[in-house]
Parts: C-alpha cells; sequence; structure tokens
C-alpha cells in the first residue's frame, strides 16, 4: 500500500472525489502478474509432463504389483471403439471428448489430457519440462523475494494477517458473499485474508516443495525432502492435488472479480486504483471486496 499522500492526489485528479483511492502498489501489481503467467504455463506444462505417465499413486513406488493407484486417465478399446476414462479411487467414469481419448472427429488419439489443453500441444515432453521449470524458478525466486519484502515493510502483518476482529466478521461475511453482497473498501475482508493466505503461504510452497522432491537431482541435497512427503509418487500426488486447488481458487476468484464489478477490480490490478463505496453506504470503513 501506498502513503496517504497518494490517496490525496488521487482525489484531486479525479475532481475531489475521495472514493478514488490508491489501493495496489507497483510491487504488488507486478507480482500479482508475474505469478499469474507463470502458473498459466505451469499448468499447461504441466498437464503435458502428466501425460507421459497419466496416472497418481500414494506411497513411494508404482507399477503393476502395487495395489496403490488413486488415480488413472487413459483410453480403452470396447465394443463402440476406443473410449476414454478416467478412474478415481477405483471409480471408473467415460470421460470421450475429454480425458482420455480426444482429437478432432477421425482423428483422436489416447491422451490423458488434449492437445489444447497443454503445451506443447503436440507431445513433445522435453520441451514441456523446460517451459514448466522456467517458469517454475520465475515463480520460486518472485515469491521468495515478495515474502522477504512483505515482512519488512509489514505489508504482510498490515494487510494480510487475520486478526481476531477478522475471525469474528467470518460468519457476516460469509453470508454477504453468498448473497454476492460485497463492500468495496481499502482493507481486505477475512475471506480474502484466508484465500490469499492460503494461496501464498500454503499452496504455493508446497508446489514448490513437492516439485523439488521429485527431482532426482535434489535427493542428495535434501535427502529427508522424499522421506517426510511419503514418497516420490505421494509428492507427485500432493502437487496434482495443489495444481487443481489453484484451479478452483482462480475460477472462485475470477467469479467474485466479475460478481463485485470487473471495471474497478481490473483498475485497480492495472494501474492501482480503485472506486471504494461512499463512506455513508458501509458502517466499516476498514473492508474492501476482491
Amino acid at each position: 500500500m501506498d502513503t496517504a499522500a497518494n490517496n490525496q492526489s488521487a482525489a484531486e485528479a479525479d475532481g475531489k472525489d475521495k472514493t478514488l483511492i490508491y489501493r495496489q502498489s507497483r510491487w504488488t501489481r507486478l507480482t500479482h502478474w508475474i505469478w499469474a503467467f507463470s502458473l498459466f504455463f505451469m499448468l499447461l506444462s504441466g498437464l503435458q509432463i502428466f501425460n507421459a505417465r497419466p496416472q497418481l499413486y500414494i506411497g513411494k513406488q508404482s507399477g503393476f504389483q502395487f495395489n496403490n493407484t488413486i488415480l488413472q486417465i487413459g483410453a480403452e478399446n470396447t465394443a463402440n471403439g476406443p473410449r476414454g476414462f478416467t478412474e478415481i479411487f477405483g471409480h471408473r467414469f467415460d470421460t470421450t471428448g475429454v480425458l482420455g481419448w480426444s482429437g478432432p472427429p477421425g482423428q483422436e488419439t489416447p491422451r490423458a489430457f488434449p492437445s489444447w489443453a497443454t503445451i506443447p500441444s503436440y507431445y513433445d515432453l522435453g520441451t514441456a519440462r523446460v517451459v514448466h521449470f522456467f517458469f517454475a524458478w520465475i515463480l520460486t525466486t518472485t515469491l521468495l523475494v515478495w515474502l522477504i519484502a512483505g515482512l519488512v515493510n509489514g505489508h504482510i502483518r498490515r494487510d494480510l494477517a487475520p486478526r481476531v476482529s477478522d475471525l469474528r466478521k467470518l460468519p457476516r461475511d460469509i453470508v454477504e458473499h453468498a448473497k454476492l453482497k460485497f463492500h468495496h473498501t481499502r482493507e481486505y475482508n477475512t475471506l480474502q485474508k484466508m484465500a490469499y493466505g492460503g494461496v501464498l503461504f500454503v499452496l504455493l510452497p508446497l508446489m514448490i516443495v513437492t516439485g523439488l522432491a521429485m527431482s532426482p537431482s535434489m535427493d542428495s541435497v535434501l535427502p529427508w525432502l522424499n522421506e517426510i512427503l511419503g514418497g516420490r509418487q505421494s509428492a507427485r500426488t500432493i502437487h496434482f492435488t495443489v495444481m487443481v486447488l489453484l484451479v478452483l481458487f482462480f475460477i472462485v476468484h475470477i467469479l467474485m472479480i466479475l460478481a463485485a464489478g470487473p471495471i474497478n477490480e481490473l483498475r485497480s490490478i492495472i494501474t492501482g486504483w480503485y472506486r471504494t463505496d461512499p463512506p455513508a453506504k458501509h458502517a466499516e470503513p476498514t473492508e474492501r471486496s476482491a
């Protein structure tokens, strides 16, 4: 967050409109978009890597002699021709056309995730790994720098750490979000603090740690990491699960932006300027939405 002087200049620039505030600093906006682009390329290249072995296991080992598969995406021949399937904890679903068996009519091929959802679109494990690791290191480096800067300048303590008063407001925030009733103010509400904190301090670090655990080159550097995570196969499963949770967060995040007012929300994360509710419209001027 920038200083009150920025807020004053914003008001003067907008005809004394004090509802216009400078909400997102340049550093916040920069890291937001770096993470967004990095996660986009990591997701699509990661799905390409997953296609090389479209199964997930729990434990340190995998193979035909083990019964520890929890997810499998593939194709099988049936009386009606090839069909795609997704099997989760022993329950099989027909996912022909999307997962397991997909492609243009007459040119379908057996692949876990379809070509439109992977980078590159054709099967190329080497390129996918290069893209994935490149953006993984960008995300890791940016997150580490952001964490250090956030601790030093107080951004984490001031804007993201939930307070006792925030927890007391949690039931009300849940009800208001369910009703699509939003308050456009400076501070994050309780649900936002919990969601952003969960992503920044739990999901992203867990994705990085599990990614390191899957790398054979890290065995000599961090030999204990695989043991903590239950083995390389378990680390891969956790990594995939975190990816699913991040995709769900992204979907909810976009829906909340659309519901709260996309122009105002996008202007905030692009330019930094954000229009709040007039003071008379809410009794507590310390909350903000989306």
